[in-house]
């Protein structure tokens, strides 16, 4: 990778680009006087850049919100100083607001990095009443951000559940100048601008998370992180992944693990690791005995690889109602044996809708 120092010509907030977008924005002010219809076509790429902050899709559909409402009324503030950058001033109060949620809160992480792996003998540990972890990000809403050829991570990294994980760990105004650098390909002094600090703040700031972000972000994760394209074997893979779950298979669902595989359900804090760890937990809890054709699955992305959302059946209305969102992680250090290294089960069933699917399937 180029230094931090050597920032690129063409990235999203480049001189040219700045320029050209200032002509832009001049001219639609000059030609219209509703301020929504210039800011709302950036909701989406700052909901993306909200949701990396936070890690969060209802606090960055918050964030953004908010943001959207303090630059509608202080819109005269932008125009008054003249040509700039209407999407480097949006970024600018997003990312504040977001850094003003995150003084209320802790960070979201994921039960796997939370505490160690839960024994599956003992009864799975009660939910937490305050909701600190991680919430998935539909694939969907990826489309229209930009991807930025020269940073460190593209779009589809950035919102892994392995990078953020470890993004979590930042301190808030660190994890807002890394990802204002390495996703969005921001340089120092323009940082420094919004945050309005000093470059060098800027530098050390950003060597230090960089510093902490490669402690917890190994190259393993990162090489599983970046298997998202879809190929004959994953396919054929998720397809035998989806049936087992339908025809209520445990053996062939254990079969497609790897190892040392993971299952996590948050926000249930216990965690599982491990082929007979994860086919006790289940045995006893997912697939009890006497219960069949309990689940359906619908095939979906989040985070930027495969995922499903999950129905139970519901006898008392005799449909399956919506469940979870689960994210599968995929093994990548062989791409002759496809196997699942991770699944995270988000359960909830309002998270459902926000990938497009009803809360309801007939039985």
């Amino acid at each position: 990778m180029m230094p931090f120092e050597r920032r690129k010509t063409d990235n999203l907030s480049s001189k040219k680009d700045r320029v050209e977008e200032a002509r832009v924005t001049t001219r639609l002010i000059q030609g219209s006087s509703d301020i929504s219809s210039l800011i709302e076509p950036y909701r989406r790429e700052l909901l993306l850049h909200c949701y990396r902050l936070l890690g969060s899709l209802h606090d960055a559909e918050d964030a953004v919100q908010e943001a959207m409402l303090r630059a509608w009324r202080h819109f005269d503030t932008f125009t008054q100083k003249g040509p700039g950058s209407l999407r480097t001033w949006l970024y600018t109060i997003a990312t504040n607001t977001s850094l003003d949620a995150l003084k209320k809160r802790s960070p979201r992480t994921l039960p796997t990095a939370a505490s160690p792996a839960w024994n599956p003998q003992r009864p799975v540990e009660p939910r937490g009443a305050e909701a600190f972890w991680l919430e998935p990000f539909p694939d969907s809403w990826l489309v229209e951000a930009t991807e930025n050829p020269e940073a460190r991570y593209t779009r589809h990294e950035s919102v892994s559940l392995a990078f953020l994980t470890a993004l979590q760990l930042l301190p808030s105004r660190q994890r807002a100048i890394l990802l204002l650098s390495d996703v969005l390909d921001w340089r120092a002094v323009e940082i420094a601008q919004l945050l309005e600090i000093s470059v060098g703040a800027v530098n050390s700031a950003l060597h230090r998370a960089r510093v902490t972000l490669e402690k917890n972000y190994p190259s393993s994760q990162r090489e599983m992180a970046q298997v998202h394209r879809a190929d004959a074997g994953t396919n054929t893979l998720l397809a035998r992944y989806l049936q087992a779950w339908e025809t209520d298979d445990v053996d062939g669902l254990v079969a497609l693990l790897t190892e040392d595989a993971t299952l996590s359900m948050p926000p249930v804090p216990s965690w599982y690791q491990g082929r007979e760890a994860i086919r006790t937990i289940l045995l006893a809890v997912l697939f009890p005995s006497g219960v069949q054709n309990r689940w359906r699955l619908s095939p979906t992305r989040a985070n930027g690889q495969p995922a499903f959302v999950v129905y139970r059946a519901d006898e008392a209305t005799r449909s399956y109602r919506a469940f979870a969102i689960q994210v599968v992680t995929l093994d990548a250090s062989r791409r002759d044996l496809r196997q699942v290294a991770e699944v995270t089960a988000f359960l909830g069933p309002e998270l459902v809708t926000s990938f497009g699917f009803p809360l309801q399937l007939p039985q």
